[in-house]
């Protein structure tokens, strides 16, 4: 039978949300339904409850919003025009959502199209924070037996994660210093060990860098701390305003910079001395092109995240959870996912 309303977390503005029954979604021509079962909470949706988001001053967002952009699920309803073999297949979905028509779309490029829609985040498209979602079917990636919901809810950040360490093109060996061991830094952490790099990671906390180590990662360090050592490349995925250009201090001359962390206020690097080393630095937005090879990595066990999944909670603690309360029994991984599942 079809649901006339589902249960969904609205976020109506600064500190301000609750979970509401809503309209159930329906399938337009094109989208499916998911009735979601995993959803990953991170920086975005932060930027969003404490009101800090850019797109909320720039115009591509407003409240009230439904957050929810990491996520994984099972189709139960497909739209017109799509391959009724959907149903049923366990997926998760791209974010970014092209128009598919402009010049970046036709290029491939439909994650930095200029009238992108993104799933719980841009112009208008709810998120997963609710039982079900809708989606375009060409958005859609099939996940094998191998890739659980937890790990399906990974592949999005994995994504983020897999095409930064790509860009900094790390041969066996190479030494690559990581800034930031939350959820981004440490998944890039863990992509880099697997192609054989030297992987060294610099954060702030003596909890992020314990948990780095325990994950198997030795060379954790302070900012103060860190050694005189030659960086093959530097992975920038914090959200300090300085460290862009502190990367930039740190790489071998002809090394490579990756940056796909973002802070809150602008950061700035000297490009004279960028000339001068001869470095190459990369941005990095998006999961989009790194999206099949993160599932597959995950699908193989070169890969395991799922240590970084501190604990599972409820639609009902989305709130909390996006106000920064640490639930109880979590343990110590940077991400919380929530299970927007009835309970009973």
């Amino acid at each position: 039978m079809n649901r006339r309303t589902i249960r969904a977390y609205v976020l109506t503005g600064p500190f301000e949300g609750a979970v509401q029954e809503v309209p159930a979604p329906v399938a337009a021509p094109g989208e499916v339904v998911v009735d979601v079962e995993r959803v990953g909470v991170c920086g975005t949706d932060v930027e969003f409850y404490t009101g800090e988001m850019a797109y909320l001053h720039e115009g591509h967002s407003s409240y009230p919003i439904r957050l929810g952009h990491e996520w994984s699920g099972q189709v139960t309803a497909v739209g017109e025009g799509v391959d009724p073999a959907w149903t049923g297949r366990r997926v998760m979905g791209d974010t970014m959502l092209g128009d598919g028509t402009c010049r970046r779309c036709r290029r491939g490029h439909q994650h930095v199209c200029e009238q992108r829609q993104e799933v719980g985040v841009r112009g208008g498209r709810p998120g997963a924070l609710a039982e079900q979602l809708a989606v375009p079917a060409s958005s859609l990636h099939v996940l094998p037996d191998t890739v659980d919901a937890a790990l399906g809810a990974l592949v999005e950040p994995g994504g983020n994660a897999l095409r930064a360490v790509r860009a900094a093109e790390l041969a066996p060996d190479d030494r690559v210093l990581i800034l930031g061991p939350g959820t981004i830094g440490l998944l890039a952490a863990m992509f880099a060990r697997a192609d054989g790099a030297d992987v060294h990671l610099m954060g702030r906390t003596d909890s992020s860098l314990a948990f780095a180590r325990d994950l198997g990662f030795a060379h954790t360090w302070y900012e103060d701390t860190l050694p005189d050592l030659p960086f093959d490349a530097v992975i920038d995925a914090s959200n300090a305003a300085h460290l862009p250009a502190r990367a930039l201090d740190l790489v071998e001359p002809g090394g490579r910079l990756v940056y796909v962390g973002l802070a809150g206020e602008p950061s700035r690097i000297d490009t004279r001395t960028l000339a001068l080393k001869d470095v190459t630095a990369v941005g990095v937005l998006s999961a989009s092109p790194g999206i099949a090879d993160t599932v597959r990595a995950y699908a193989q066990g070169r890969v395991d995240p799922r240590p970084l999944v501190a604990a599972t909670v409820p639609l009902e603690r989305a709130g909390a959870v996006l106000a920064g309360e640490r639930p109880d029994g979590a343990g110590p991984g940077p991400k919380v996912h929530i299970d927007p599942r009835p309970t009973s």
